[in-house]
């Protein structure tokens, strides 16, 4: 399902909100999955060993300003282009690690309630659908790279 035109308003007029503070809101997203589920923290090698706390770790907060720059790309295309992104390398590494479904569902989980945290006074069923569809396309476009 495309992002209709309001749903796409609804993820822009979010994202003005959102994106002054987007690598702290990117952080918020990773610790609500390591709180959901710690064992996630595998799937990250600079998490593996170290000593450093999620909350302060500097590799994973450039992890969420990525994660950032991906919903930049996809706010000024309108949509996921894999030819122009990062995508093709997410999708391999994703696969590499054994990101499963049930991964993706926990994230989209995160990424929901890290918006509602990060955009109180406007959310809704609505937003909440519009940034799903967005989420639910960026996965679609790393699980086609995930060959």
């Amino acid at each position: 399902m495309a992002l209709t035109a309001q749903q796409e308003s609804l993820i822009v007029n979010s994202w003005d909100m959102l994106k002054n503070d987007s690598a702290d809101h990117g952080l918020k997203f990773f610790l609500k999955i390591f709180s959901a589920a710690p064992e996630a923290t595998a799937l990250f090698s600079y998490l593996k060993d170290s000593s450093v706390p999620l909350d302060q770790n500097p590799k994973l907060k450039t992890h969420a300003t990525l994660i950032a720059e991906t919903a930049i790309q996809l706010r000024k295309t309108g949509k996921v282009n894999v030819g122009e992104s990062n995508l093709k390398h997410l999708g391999a590494v994703h696969l590499k690690l054994g990101v499963t479904h049930a991964h993706f569902a926990l994230a989209k989980a995160a990424l929901l309630e890290t918006i509602k945290e990060g955009v109180p006074c406007i959310w809704s069923t609505a937003l909440s659908d519009a940034w799903g569809v967005a989420y639910d396309h960026l996965v679609a476009a790393i699980k086609a790279e995930m060959k």
